[in-house]
């Protein structure tokens, strides 16, 4: 059975780690394993800066930052690397010259094109190097350009993966070098046009294209390799008592998700869900504590599951003429929403009024309200902080009620929300 590995950016950020996950592999010799690693670090960070310097005209500012990224790469590699740092370095600098190209002309097209473009070289480097590294120290591997394998539609920063088109390139180019028992190492996160113009997928992408492979390789196991012990009941930092939880099921961690736990993407979860493929999220920095397995069983007895997300904006929004809040009225905030890549962290509805609350993206923000007071009387009250507690107990729900005035409470059996101000 083939088993699919993703090791994300704090899983590879330095030569150390990068050593480690040849610790990992050793583990798991002569299984069938396809690995998907991001870029290392903060380097999509560093990316994202030199694409909008560049989208701003700043072609020679964009290139010294690019230039800082070049260098980088090619010191790991130094640190890494004897026998293959030649074909190493060679195989960079192509795709260092793929970006300046790009970056000596002017931009003719819109952001989110420039950003997939230059942004999807961070993946790139960071397995290349990790694939040399690998076969130097007897782990052998098959290297792939996912823009090769993943195929997707141009809707740029957050495309649509072709499925039929991205099985048939699984089979042809990927199954065949796993049946011969060899390591398969390759990118998540990008992917490509049918016109090889690159794509990202959006939030959480490395996951999602790890899940993706898994389902169309009807893979055993899908292993994310994060830097904590397992899936937690809280944020550590933000809850000191917090404890892991060993197993979740699929519809547990799409609710936490749902309620801003940082999880799981649910974009992940799906197909992984649709063949039943489980889920193990282990830590890389000690691979024999038992992590978290994620399955389709029910899980029961958890404990109240606590999330706290700080710096939220709410938006209050109240009919002109005190008529009823319609299916139109909604349905144009819905657009909105939409158009302006928001995400409502909670909905309210009245019978004249709707409240949504925000993670405080200003400028979104005020552009929402802007659009909105075209239909609504809006008020919009920042600096606020949303709990959500699934599985609560008169317990916890007195010891993070106690002395808050809640401008807004939902509460069923399952779970309550609590929107208040420090």
């Amino acid at each position: 059975m083939i088993q699919v590995f993703k090791f994300g950016g704090a899983s590879v950020n330095s030569v150390e780690r990068i050593q480690n996950i040849a610790s990992i592999l050793r583990r798991y010799e002569n299984e069938k394993i396809l690995i998907v690693i991001s870029a290392m670090g903060k380097t999509t960070n560093a990316l994202e800066k030199v694409a909008e310097v560049y989208y701003n005209n700043k072609q020679d500012e964009a290139l010294r930052l690019f230039e800082q990224i070049k260098h980088q790469h090619l010191n790991t590699a130094k640190y890494l690397l004897v026998t293959h740092y030649l074909a190493c370095e060679s195989q960079l600098k192509d795709f260092f010259t793929e970006i300046e190209w790009l970056l000596y002309d002017k931009p003719v097209r819109d952001f989110s094109y420039y950003y997939d473009q230059i942004v999807c070289i961070g993946e790139l480097l960071s397995t290349s190097i990790i694939s040399h590294y690998l076969n130097e120290v007897g782990i052998s591997n098959q290297w792939f350009d996912v823009r090769d394998i993943i195929k997707t539609d141009a809707n740029f920063r957050d495309a649509n993966i072709n499925i039929p088109s991205t099985q048939q390139n699984i089979i042809e180019q990927v199954l065949p070098v796993l049946e011969n028992n060899k390591l398969v190492l390759t990118q998540g996160f990008i992917a490509s046009t049918d016109e090889n113009e690159s794509t990202t997928l959006g939030r959480e992408g490395s996951d999602y294209s790890a899940a993706i492979f898994a389902n169309l390789l009807n893979a055993e196991s899908l292993t994310i390799w994060k830097d904590v012990e397992s899936i937690m009941n809280a944020d550590p930092k933000e809850v000191p008592h917090a404890h892991p939880l060993h197993e979740l099921s699929y519809t547990e961690i799409i609710e936490m998700a749902y309620y801003g736990a940082q999880v799981i993407h649910p974009k992940t979860i799906k197909p992984l869900q649709n063949k039943s493929i489980p889920l193990y999220v282990k830590c890389f920095l000690n691979p024999d504590l038992q992590g978290t397995v994620i399955h389709n069983k029910s899980t029961k007895n958890l404990p109240p599951i606590i999330v706290i997300k700080r710096n939220q904006v709410m938006i209050e929004l109240k009919s002109k003429d005190f008529s009823f809040i319609g299916e139109h009225t909604t349905e144009v905030l819905y657009e909105l929403l939409e158009q302006m890549f928001l995400t409502p962290t909670l909905t309210q509805n009245g019978a004249i009024s709707i409240i949504y609350t925000f993670d405080h993206k200003e400028e979104k923000i005020a552009a929402f309200a802007a659009e909105a007071a075209q239909y609504f009387d809006v008020q919009v009250t920042p600096g606020l902080t949303l709990l959500t507690i699934r599985h609560y107990d008169s317990d916890v729900l007195e010891q993070y009620t106690a002395n808050k005035r809640f401008l807004v409470r939902q509460q069923t059996t399952d779970t309550i929300s609590l929107l208040y101000q420090e």
